[in-house]
């Protein structure tokens, strides 16, 4: 899952959310480095990309995408899946997305003293751009991917995979709402037991 999901699926715990949300960004970085919730966070974003990774549903949409991008299918579907969450946001949560996505703009910009030096780097970047509520738009999509094609080594043409989304869009949709609630249910044990 990408950054929506994993900020949605902390809840309202605010060091929990912020440990699931800089997850990906942690290269040099130890767990003891951040505090005890902070750390649990963290382990809640392994939790998740393991999760997903190996969901037989997400492996149908990888599956999908791989002839073209590869070990980058993953990547895409994980965008493709905040997609469909912050298109049908209404149907998950009671504050509206954009307030939602607001609260934690403003949130995550006054903890910066908590957050690694890439997270900050990158924070003006995606506020600026509001890449969380823009990811119900295809717009929002093509932007992010090609910001990330950008940045990545090889190739990817993960430009173009918008089309692709649009091209299999009601096979996608339909597989994020036989996922999506396994991983809730999944995340929902997860903290109970942690």
């Amino acid at each position: 899952m990408n950054f929506l999901a994993h900020i949605y699926l902390s809840g309202d715990n605010t060091k929990l959310k912020i440990g699931n949300f800089i997850g990906d960004f942690l290269r040099g970085s130890k767990l003891e480095d951040f505090d005890e919730e902070i750390q649990r966070g963290i382990r809640l974003h392994r939790a998740i990309d393991l999760y997903t990774d190996n969901h037989d549903v997400v492996m149908i949409s990888k599956k999908r995408l791989w002839d073209k991008y590869r070990h980058f299918s993953g990547v895409i579907v994980d965008i493709y899946y905040d997609h469909f969450l912050a298109r049908n946001w209404d149907e998950f949560h009671d504050t509206s997305l954009e307030k939602y996505v607001k609260d934690f703009y403003d949130m995550i910009t006054s903890k910066s003293e908590l957050l690694p030096n890439r997270v900050n780097e990158m924070m003006p970047h995606m506020i600026r751009h509001n890449w969380l509520e823009n990811y119900q738009h295809f717009e929002g999509i093509e932007h992010v991917m090609m910001g990330m094609s950008r940045r990545t080594k090889h190739e990817s043409n993960m430009e173009h995979s918008v089309e692709d989304l649009k091209e299999h869009y009601e096979d996608f949709e339909g597989d994020f709402y036989e996922f999506f609630p396994d991983l809730e249910r999944y995340v929902q044990s997860y903290l109970e037991d942690k």
